[in-house]
């Protein structure tokens, strides 16, 4: 009987304190909810926002690119090293750095030239009595172009040789150039001056190997870089931004970007696959020495769009000289004493750990190599980057601020090689990335110039990056936005928007947004501060790859006072929060459906009326970009429709994830066998030329060309795989299935 009592009793205790925790349990949960409930609605603080813009310091991005460019930072050189060091104690501070920061190292094939048998460039006599010899080093300036360290100018990857020939001019190298001088000459065994522009540094090579052209010269005419300004008297650095005579743009030669030895591998000690098939010889040359060689040129004169700044005619070449000229039988003789090296390359990374989404990354990157100093390309976005994890960490670090999602930094290494450092980290953490990557934001060059914004992307970011814009005054300009001073130097109408500011796309590989774009479908962006293109007909700004891209330079000529620097890193800035902080991601699906309107009206406006007697249909892809606008314009109704912050997480969730995924659905490993690494079938390159689906564009070009039945067989299935994917596309945006 006591047992029972006592049974009893301890029930009735237990019944009393469960009513009591039930009790003040309800009272606690209708007083105080749980702390993730108030964190899962985070959302973007404009008044953080605020702060951190009025935070971001000219001198401090200053006094970062002075340090950066005290000695030239080669890939894997001690200069190199240097400045992985530099970036490590910067992320690492205990009261400004960031929450985890690491060296991430590649076993990468790089290319150099031999500084004990400097390569040469010569004209000899049939005797070979060496006739003139080109400058093997940049005039000094300043006391920036006598560093030891200073990388004699050569063309990365082009292979070691001795050759000569008789010279030819073929304009820029591209396949019509040398379709053209061919049409006016045998060029086997001659060698080819050609000048930077119109196709890349290895296209120059790759499309004169078929004629037999032994080797080819580059120079940059002053025509294409210099408003055809040549003195360094008065004219040219040190007198204005303006490239001296000898100065010479380095570059990688090479077509593919990643490592050449590991494709679609990381670099980790991984089978070399030796997939790397060496071009002819190349070397660059100052546009002093190649004004010696054109004018010296035998044979008919080129036509009107192949002439130059230099005041003679630039002639096909007889080939070879005049024999009216100094050089008159002579032949130009390369000796290229290149090697190519297996050498530890480091990436530097950096981590904000995100509060409530940390397995989705915002990802921030910027190479830190450079040719020699690299005060512009690419310290200026080093220095920025620099000045935002600066304001960033010091808020994480004092607990006033942590985003909503994780920010990843990264410094890339070897990028001026061949992307390298970014394509590799790409290759380690593709299922990673693939699965968790909202964005990624590119700033290589952050400053060209001081006159405008200039941004690239997919145009699921155009949104965030005007409404960014908006938010900071224009440098120089006196209550105006970087977004309304944009706006008057390149704009174009929008049926949505009306008059808006004109944004470029990923289309190419021209720095490391590549990997990210074209191999895993992240959207991603490209900003920077350029000139005013109504002014100059600078391709570049002129001290691009040279001894002369120093602070120098870039303070007395590109940005004095910094202010674009900062008018950029408080651009970027505001971009990187708003997309690690938003409840909802601010990918805007709307934008995209009208760029793929547009490529769809130019590629029926240019292909329509050919394909329609060929059996070829476009209906399928008309309905492809109808369905995609259809979903496009549900999903933002179903958003406008919903209170998002007193939803369930999983259906903010679920929207982000449909935006996050977007651009992954546009990828189709088969559909470019030929393009390394190119996957997304609306913004791989193209070499037609054209503003439309990159891949019908190319097909359409050569099946026209060719008249074939296969190569119109290759037209009909590009429209078969942009119609799938823009068809997938649109099924990403529409809710469960």
């Amino acid at each position: 009987m006591i047992k029972v009592l006592i049974t009893l009793l301890c029930c009735a205790v237990a019944l009393t304190v469960g009513i009591l925790i039930g009790h003040y349990g309800i009272i606690r949960s209708s007083s105080s909810p749980p702390s993730w409930v108030t964190d899962v609605k985070k959302n973007v603080d404009e008044s953080f926002i605020e702060t951190f813009l009025a935070e971001v310091d000219t001198l401090q991005i200053q006094e970062n690119l002075r340090e950066l460019t005290k000695v030239p930072h080669m890939a894997t050189t001690a200069g190199d090293e240097q400045t992985v060091q530099f970036m490590l104690k910067r992320w690492q501070d205990a009261e400004s750095g960031l929450d985890q920061a690491w060296r991430e190292e590649y076993m990468v094939y790089l290319s150099f030239p031999d500084p004990k048998n400097p390569n040469k460039v010569t004209v000899v006599s049939p005797t070979n009595t060496v006739l003139h010899t080109a400058r093997e080093k940049e005039k000094n300036y300043t006391s920036d172009q006598n560093d030891p360290e200073v990388v004699q100018p050569y063309a990365a990857y082009s292979p070691a040789g001795h050759l000569k020939g008789k010279l030819v001019y073929a304009n820029q190298g591209k396949p019509s150039d040398y379709q053209r001088l061919n049409q006016t000459m045998v060029l086997k065994g001659t060698i080819a001056i050609t000048r930077y522009g119109g196709v890349g540094r290895a296209a120059k090579a790759i499309n004169a190997a078929p004629y037999g052209v032994l080797g080819v010269l580059v120079y940059t005419d002053p025509l294409d870089i210099n408003d055809g300004l040549m003195s360094d008297i008065n004219e040219t650095y040190p007198h204005s931004w303006y490239l001296p005579p000898s100065g010479v743009e380095r570059g990688s030669f090479k077509s593919h970007f990643g490592d050449l030895l590991t494709p679609y591998l990381a670099a980790k000690g991984n089978q070399q696959l030796q997939w790397y098939i060496k071009f002819i010889i190349i070397s660059p040359i100052g546009f002093e020495d190649a004004y010696i060689l054109i004018c010296a040129l035998d044979g008919a004169a080129a036509p009107a769009d192949w002439q130059g700044a230099f005041n003679c005619t630039y002639n096909f070449g007889g080939p070879g000289f005049k024999t009216t000229s100094a050089f008159n039988n002579g032949e130009v003789k390369l000796d290229i004493f290149n090697y190519e090296e297996v050498k530890s390359s480091a990436n530097v990374m950096g981590v904000i750990r995100g509060s409530v989404e940390p397995d989705r990354y915002v990802l921030y990157g910027n190479h830190r190599d450079s040719w020699v100093h690299g005060a512009i390309d690419p310290s200026s976005g080093t220095s920025v980057m620099l000045e935002l994890t600066r304001v960033l960490g010091k808020m994480v670090k004092q607990g006033k601020w942590r985003p909503r999602r994780s920010i990843i930094f990264g410094s890339w290494g070897a990028e001026e090689f061949g992307l390298i450092g970014s394509a590799e980290y790409t290759e380690q953490y593709l299922a990673k990335l693939s699965e968790r990557a909202v964005a990624y934001i590119n700033v290589d060059i952050a400053v060209f110039a001081n006159a405008t914004l200039r941004a690239s992307g997919m145009p699921s970011l155009q949104n965030i990056i005007f409404k960014a814009a908006k938010q900071v005054s224009a440098p120089g300009v006196d209550s105006t936005s970087v977004y309304d001073n944009w706006i008057k130097y390149s704009n174009r109408t929008s049926p949505a928007h009306g008059v808006i500011p004109g944004m470029g796309y990923l289309t190419g590989a021209g720095s490391d947004y590549a990997a990210f774009v074209h191999y895993l479908g992240i959207a991603s962006m490209d900003i920077s501060y350029t000139y005013d293109k109504s002014k100059t007909n600078a391709r570049i700004y002129p001290a691009y790859h040279t001894a002369y891209d120093t602070f120098d330079y870039c303070s007395k000529y590109i940005d004095p006072g910094f202010v674009s620097h900062q008018a950029i890193a408080r651009t970027v800035g505001n971009v990187l929060i708003r997309l690690a902080d938003s409840l909802l991601l601010p990918l805007n699906c709307s934008d995209y459906a009208e760029s793929l309107e547009d490529y769809l009206n130019t590629a029926v406006t240019l292909y329509g009326n050919e394909l329609g007697p060929k059996n070829i249909s476009m209906e399928p892809l008309k309905r492809a970009v109808a369905s995609f606008r259809k979903a496009a314009t549900d999903l933002e109704q179903m958003i406008l429709s919903s209170d998002l912050a007193n939803e369930t997480p999983l259906k903010v969730r679920m929207i982000n994830d449909q935006l996050m995924l977007l651009d992954r659905a546009f990828l189709d490993p088969l559909a470019f066998p030929d393009k390394y690494a190119y996957r997304h079938v609306i913004w791989a390159s193209s070499s037609a030329g054209k503003a439309t689906f990159p891949g019908l564009a190319d097909a359409y070009a050569n099946a026209e060309s060719s008249g074939q039945f296969s190569d119109w067989e290759d037209v009909h299935y590009h429209l078969s795989v942009l119609s799938q994917a823009i068809e997938g596309a649109a099924s990403m945006l529409v809710d469960v299935i």
